[in-house]
This record gives structure tokens, C-alpha cells and sequence, in this order.
């Protein structure tokens, strides 16, 4: 990191926090406070659901799930735009009428109050993990950058973000993703050309695709019907529609993006746009994992791209074993840039040559022995380390390839995806606790300033507790995989509260309450036994709070009718 970079990073950074708190400072009721007062264009509205999901998980994740395992992750999203259009006919109009402030206000309208708060503790559960998580993940890079303690860095991360958010509330958020959208895409797209700009001088876009899908990265539909296998066309087609239904119907870091639009139309055409631009979204940046991999092709790679756990080797009696392994990696490391820029030659003659293909596919696999035995060798070193690397990929080009300036730039694109994704997870944590929770409980002589005020309190007080969980996360396997397993445990049980409530009309309270309390625990222990890819349990989940209901209005007993 140059001078230059911190520049850029630091002014990035605090101009998005301090414009945010300047537009958005005095809000005096909780429509303004929570809903915007309903201001918000659908371009906006879009630009902030996008920007909601888009957290620092996902740049950071992302390209490192496609340099080991290829595209194949685009089809997670391939329900999503199938489930924005039943958004937008269902839920938006409903939500709307309604004049609600949080999607579980609905439910006692449609149900009863435990049910509301079944829901409501449900996504707070899940919403708050989640948070943690987008704290955490930046976290991780600034900690590999400078060597700072990882817990320092949770706790400056978490407080930036908690500044803007704590004055401003869902309209400060709106405000400041249009900024990070915008810091988002232009670094992503500048890196991109960049990368192409580093490869061989006399290797084509097109040359790239081949080398990637010579080493089966290209592989983008898996139309397999195993449900063991995590990412296909079916599980993305229909998991992935459960959950994007869930996510963006019921989820109120979503639902409030779009509850704050000036009107239907307003909100439905900014779901409409991140239908239309999620999936494109998605698919460039894994492209980029993919050519990142391509990069590596023909430059240096480490045997495992954590930085920690090169540290913990050199102090280690293991570093003669590990210094063995690298040694050998160079040699096969020449070997195919050599036997690469062979293929790239033949390829320019318009010949694809299958030997050749065939020859790359075979050291890619020894290569991925060699990071088998770098990772038995960083456990034994030291058996608490996390061996998968997933999440270090990118920070590792960056870092080592990029020039100056954009290291700052990147960096600023990876932190803004995490502000903007954990500014909207307090305020939708901070507004469902003090509405769902807090408001239906504590009402009676209580003016609007005193909720405002209530919600700021939650806003912090979630802050904190995201903070925290920050301080104890841990890897598993990647981080954007722990987010969708954490959102896939629940969201599929609320997900069926909500359709069941939309859809099945002569289904009352007590069955709907039973049903989803039995369908959540059966998820449990469904996830427990690793039966199904996880992806499965959002369908499972609603499709069991919804089967369960219905039985369940047939056989519970009905309460006796008071009669005067």
C-alpha cells in the first residue's frame, strides 16, 4: 500500500460517511426516520436493493468461489428474476395498502401477534448473524493488509457504518448506496480490463475463455439432478427462487428498500431492475474470479493464498516440508505457462488442440494435489488454522498486481459493499425490533419522537451485538456460502408464513404459528443431517410451514366461541 492508496481509500470512505449523515440529519417522526417519508425514485430503489446485497461477501467471495470452482455459482441466482415479478404482482401492492412500516406488521393483520413475532425473532436471528458477517469479511482484508488485530479492525468497520445509519436511518442508507454502487462498478469494471491488460500481449479475450474452460471453469449449467450437488440449474431455479423470495418479500433489510418508494410503481420498477441487472452482475464478477485464474496461469501463485497461514509455517517445524511443496509448485508453475502460451500459439492458428487440453487439465490437477498436502501441512502446524483460501484470492491479486491507486480503489469497493450491505441489515434489525417488538408492546402515551429516538437506540445497540459476532466469526468453507446457508435455515419457514398468509385464505393463527414452529425445527435437523445441498431448504422450509398449516387447520382443536 502507497501513499496513494491510503489517499484514495480514506477519502472514498469518509466522504460516503459524512455526506450521508449531512443529507439525511433531523428526522423527526418514524415514517421519516424508517420509510424515507416515501421520497425515494425507483432508481434509487433499485441502486439500494442492489447495493443491500451486494455486500463486501460478494467481491470478496465471489471471484475466489469462481478461481476454484468456476462459474458454475451463477445459477444460485437463476430464480431471482422469476421471483421478482411475483414480488412485484403479490407482496408490493399488499405492503403498500397496507401502509406498513416492516413486512411482520402484515402477519397480525393476517394472523395474530405471535405469529408476527415468530417471524420478526426469526429474521432477527438470522439478519443478525448475517450482519456480523459483512463486518467481518472486510475485516479480514484490512487485517491480511497491514497486520492489524482483527478485532480492531471489526470494531472500526462496524462504527463507520454505525454513524451514518444511527443519524440518518433508511434514508441515509438510500443516500450513501447510490454513492457505493457507483465506487462498486467502476472499480470492478476497471480491474477487469486490467487483468485482460496483464495477461500474454498476444492472447485475446477469446483466448482466455478457452484456457478457463479448458480447466472446466466455463462449466456454467450443471442440469444434474443429484440433490447433493450445491449449485445446478434445478436448485438454482427453484431453491434459488425460494430464497430470493424470501430475501427480497419478507426480508426487511429489502423490504424496507423498497417500502420507502414513492409508490407502487415506483418500488415495482425497482425490483424490475434488479431483476434485470443481478444476474449480468453476478456472472461479470465471477467472470473476473475466472480471469483472475487465467492471470495465474502464466504468473507466480502461492500454495495457499492466506497470508496468516504462510506466517504460521515459517515459525513452524514444518517449513522444510512446506518449503518442498513450493519448490515443487514453481517447477509445475513454469511448466504450464509454458504448455499455456504453446495453446495460446495454436488457438491463434484457429486450432483447438485437444492434447493439449488435455495436458492442462492434468496439471491443474496436480497443482490442486500440491494445495491438498500444503493444507495437511498448515494443520499440523497448527490444527485451529483455516486452510481454505477461498476468500484470500482476490486480496492476493490485488495486493500483488494491481498498481497504485487502485489498490486504494479496490479496496474502497470492497468496503463500500460492506457498509452499504451492513447499514441496511442495522436499519432493518433497528426498525423491526422497534416496531415488531418494541412499538406493539410499549405504545401508550409515547409520542414519535420517543421511536425515532427507540430506533436510533436499536440501531446501535444492533451495531454492537454485529460488532461482536464480527470478533468471533470464523471461515466456513467461504463466506458468502455461510451467509446463503444462514439465510437458507430460515428464510424458507417465513418464506411459507407469508405465502400462506398471501395465498390460503380459510388457514388461521394457530396453525400457521404450530406449523411454522415445527417446519423450522424439522429444518434443523434436515440441515443436521446433510442430506440436500442447502439451497433445498428454502423450498423444503416453505413448502413444510404450508403443508403443516393446512393440516393443522383441520385437525387442531378450534377455540370455543365466547358467547355473551
Amino acid at each position: 500500500m502507497q501513499q496513494l492508496d491510503w489517499i484514495v481509500l480514506s477519502a472514498t470512505l469518509l466522504f460516503i460517511v459524512f455526506y450521508g449523515v449531512w443529507k439525511t440529519k433531523g428526522s423527526q417522526n418514524v415514517e421519516d426516520y424508517i420509510l424515507g417519508n416515501n421520497e425515494t425514485p425507483w432508481y434509487v430503489v433499485g441502486l439500494s436493493v442492489m447495493a443491500t446485497q451486494a455486500s463486501a461477501i460478494t467481491f470478496l467471495s465471489t471471484p475466489g468461489q469462481a478461481y476454484h470452482d468456476g462459474m458454475g455459482f451463477v445459477q444460485f441466482y437463476f430464480g431471482l428474476p422469476i421471483a421478482m415479478v411475483v414480488i412485484c404482482v403479490t407482496f408490493i401492492p399488499i405492503y403498500h395498502r397496507l401502509k406498513v412500516y416492516t413486512a411482520y406488521e402484515y402477519l397480525e393483520q393476517r394472523f395474530d401477534l405471535k405469529t408476527r413475532s415468530l417471524a420478526a425473532i426469526l429474521f432477527l436471528i438470522q439478519r443478525g448473524l448475517g450482519t456480523g458477517l459483512t463486518i467481518y469479511a472486510p475485516a479480514i482484508i484490512l487485517s491480511a493488509l497491514l497486520g492489524w488485530n482483527l478485532t480492531l479492525m471489526n470494531i472500526v468497520i462496524g462504527v463507520l457504518v454505525i454513524i451514518y445509519t444511527f443519524a440518518g436511518g433508511t434514508k441515509a442508507v438510500n443516500v450513501t448506496q447510490k454513492q457505493q454502487m457507483f465506487v462498486i462498478m467502476s472499480g470492478m469494471f476497471i480491474t477487469f480490463f486490467l487483468i485482460l491488460h496483464l495477461l500474454p500481449n498476444d492472447m485475446t479475450f477469446t483466448n482466455a475463455l478457452h484456457i478457463a474452460g479448458a480447466n472446466h471453469k466455463m462449466d456454467i449449467v450443471d442440469f444434474s439432478i443429484d440433490p447433493e450437488t450445491r449449485y445446478t440449474f434445478w436448485s438454482g431455479i427453484t431453491g434459488g427462487f425460494f430464497l430470493a423470495l424470501s430475501y427480497f418479500g419478507t426480508d426487511q433489510s429489502q423490504v424496507g428498500r423498497y417500502l420507502s418508494g414513492k409508490s407502487i410503481r415506483e418500488s415495482q420498477m425497482g425490483l424490475i431492475m434488479n431483476g434485470f441487472l443481478k444476474v449480468p452482475m453476478q456472472f461479470f464478477i465471477l467472470l473476473i474470479g475466472v480471469m483472475v485464474f487465467v492471470f495465474f496461469q502464466f504468473n507466480p501463485v502461492p500454495l495457499n493464498f492466506n497470508p496468516n497461514n504462510k506466517i504460521i509455517i515459517e515459525n513452524s517445524k514444518y517449513k522444510d516440508e512446506y518449503h518442498a511443496l513450493e519448490e515443487k509448485l514453481v517447477k509445475l508453475s513454469e511448466e504450464k505457462k509454458e504448455i499455456n502460451l504453446i495453446y495460446i500459439d495454436h488457438l491463434n492458428q484457429n486450432y483447438d488442440n485437444p492434447i493439449l487440453r488435455k495436458e492442462l487439465v492434468a496439471i491443474s490437477s496436480k497443482e490442486n494435489d500440491l494445495r491438498d498436502e500444503a493444507r495437511e501441512v498448515i494443520s499440523k502446524a497448527d490444527s485451529k488454522s483455516e486452510t481454505n483460501d477461498k476468500d484470500y484470492v482476490f486480496i492476493h491479486f490485488i495486493l500483488n498486481y494491481l498498481p497504485k491507486g487502485l489498490i486504494g480503489l479496490l479496496l474502497a469497493v470492497i468496503l463500500s459493499a460492506a457498509m452499504s450491505s451492513t447499514a441496511s441489515g442495522l436499519n432493518a434489525l433497528a426498525s423491526t425490533t422497534a416496531i415488531d417488538i418494541y412499538k406493539r408492546n410499549v405504545s401508550a402515551g409515547k409520542s414519535e419522537k420517543h421511536f425515532v429516538n427507540a430506533t436510533k437506540f436499536f440501531t446501535l445497540l444492533w451495531g454492537i451485538i454485529a460488532i461482536l459476532f464480527a470478533c468471533v466469526g470464523t471461515l466456513f468453507e467461504n463466506l458468502i456460502q455461510l451467509v446463503n446457508i444462514i439465510g437458507s435455515i430460515f428464510y424458507g419457514t417465513v418464506l411459507g408464513i407469508f405465502l400462506v398468509g398471501f395465498y390460503i385464505k380459510f388457514v388461521q393463527a394457530k396453525a400457521i404459528f404450530w406449523g411454522a414452529v415445527i417446519s423450522q425445527l424439522l429444518i434443523f435437523y434436515i440441515y443436521y443431517l446433510e442430506v440436500v445441498s442447502f439451497l433445498w431448504l428454502n423450498f423444503i422450509g416453505a413448502m413444510l410451514t404450508l403443508v403443516l398449516s393446512i393440516i393443522l387447520e383441520y385437525t387442531l382443536p378450534k377455540n370455543p366461541k365466547i358467547t355473551a
